[in-house]
């Protein structure tokens, strides 16, 4: 075995043994539900700003939004400014009543609180929610055990099957050991790794080609285009549609579980105001990063896909560092598995197990059995992963992550955005636009991208903006026709609603 090798053997294997330790530090204080799947509400502000921005951005973010700059060079940075948009806007305007709504409910699932909020003794929106984290949890999972086969096949040489089953492996032992406490100690861990090795990698780039202005310089060369915020489609209908489309990424940001549950674990929301900039910084400097990657590596190396971060790594750095940035990539992968896959346990025992089937059930009890939900549902993404590996061969995976992230964006952000700020968002409001959110999401990628005429332009629109736009305007026309919801809300929700968002915030 090659010196080289060894050295990128030897980061991995640091990186998933810190991992393993996370793990066994963090079960040791899980005793009950509210522990696995809120970490005890306990978070301060830096644990939270990096486990959501980790989770939020996921192995897209090193692969996608690389290539991303490797294909299209400065228009990705719409999707750095979209991103900063959703992020800043979670945690500016979204955070604190969130915060402030689920102590007061009690609340240990975004479910818990819409139930709540809603005052919803069918059940329904539990079960719907329930329902819509499972179908794209699953799908979203799949696509970063797919990420991190291609990484270690990649980096490595290795079978991308085996690749794929030793990440699954790692990521589920120390999930299932530590629930979210572990997730988000790991988070920070991996939060750090990627801004440090987003951050280093351009910068090294830029040195060894001879600054930004011969880059700059053998883009244009290359492509005009590169250089331009309109990209090669210029200002057309089409182009401002593709620019929309960048932009709207960030839409997922205001009001997914995965990403929400962070401010629902935060000991107090006092920490939120440190939190907001912690997040923002990191997003723009892992973003922006990621995109000037994707720019350096297309003049340096001349490639215009997804293979360009690990083209540049193993062009510009020390065999050592190599194999940090193979667990770099393995991080973004891991950080949003990990994390999906505790909301998905929750949604499967907290929400529908406990909650609808056995209320008489107490959190101490379901530990256990939490684990075995998580278990069980790596296990169907790890086979939906190999069975569609297998039968596309490995081309066509990756847009699994933007389809599961719209598919959850759509569902959840519309509904938790009204029901933080409109007084007259019902119940039946709500459902609808969960439902709408759901099946939108499906519509707009499989069937309007294919319509004569208006088809291109959905189809540079992507799914989430129109699937966004469908659930929220679903939800305030269900609302302002659902009289006898408006009459319970305001004899039921609306006191206790408007006290708790004009509180003084709390220690």
């Amino acid at each position: 075995m090659s010196a080289e090798v060894v050295y990128k053997l030897l980061g991995v294997a640091s990186y998933l043994g810190v991992l393993l330790l996370i793990g066994i530090l963090a079960s040791r204080r899980m005793k009950n539900l509210r522990d696995f799947f809120a970490a005890g509400k306990e978070l301060g502000f830096l644990s939270a700003a990096f486990s959501a921005r980790a989770t939020g951005e996921s192995a897209w973010l090193l692969l996608g939004l690389t290539g991303m700059g490797a294909m299209v060079g400065v228009r990705a940075f719409w999707v750095v400014l979209g991103e900063v948009i959703g992020v800043g806007c979670a945690w500016l305007f979204l955070a604190r009543r969130f915060k402030r709504l689920t102590d007061r409910y009690d609340s240990l699932t975004v479910p818990d609180y819409l139930e709540s909020r809603f005052r919803d003794g069918s059940q329904r929106l539990r079960l719907v929610a329930a329902g819509a984290l499972t179908v794209f949890v699953t799908i979203y999972v799949s696509a970063q055990i797919h990420a991190t086969g291609q990484t270690i096949e990649t980096f490595l040489g290795w079978n991308y099957y085996i690749g794929a089953i030793l990440g699954f492996a790692v990521v589920l032992l120390y999930t299932t050991a530590g629930g979210l406490l572990a997730v988000v100690w790991s988070d920070v861990f991996q939060g750090t790794m990627m801004v440090v090795g987003l951050v280093l990698l351009p910068v090294v780039g830029l040195i060894a080609a001879g600054g930004i202005e011969p880059v700059l310089s053998g883009l244009r060369d290359q492509d005009p285009a590169l250089l331009s915020l309109a990209g090669s489609d210029g200002w057309t209908l089409i182009g401002v549609a593709g620019t929309l489309a960048f932009l709207c990424i960030g839409l997922g940001f205001m009001g997914s579980p995965q990403v929400f549950v962070r401010f629902l674990a935060l000991r107090s929301e006092k920490e939120i105001g440190k939190g907001t900039l912690v997040a923002i910084t990191w997003t723009i400097l892992a973003d922006s990063g990621a995109v000037l990657i994707g720019m350096v590596g297309r003049h340096s190396l001349g490639i215009t896909g997804e293979d360009v971060l690990p083209g540049l790594v193993d062009h510009l750095m020390p065999a050592l560092l190599v194999g940090l940035y193979i667990a770099i990539v393995l991080a973004a992968t891991m950080s949003t598995v990990d994390s999906l896959l505790v909301v998905a346990s929750s949604a499967a025992v907290r929400d529908y197990y406990q909650k609808v089937r056995h209320p008489e059930l107490t959190g101490e009890s379901l530990l256990a059995l939490s684990r075995k939900a998580t278990v069980i549902i790596a296990v169907v993404s790890l086979l939906v992963t190999l069975i569609v590996a297998a039968s596309t061969g490995r081309q066509t995976v990756f847009w699994y992550v933007i389809f599961g992230w719209s598919g959850i964006a759509a569902t959840f952000c519309p509904t938790v955005i009204l029901s933080l700020f409109w007084r007259g968002f019902t119940s039946r409001g709500a459902l609808f636009a969960m439902i709408a959110g759901f099946f939108s999401v499906p519509l707009f990628k499989f069937g309007f991208p294919f319509l004569p005429f208006v088809g291109p332009f959905f189809g540079a629109l992507e799914e989430l903006p129109p699937a966004f736009l469908v659930s929220g305007l679903t939800g305030i026309l269900v609302s302002l026709g659902d009289k006898k919801g408006a009459q319970k809300l305001r004899s039921e929700v609306s006191q206790d609603f408007f006290a708790a968002a004009s509180e003084e915030p709390t220690e």
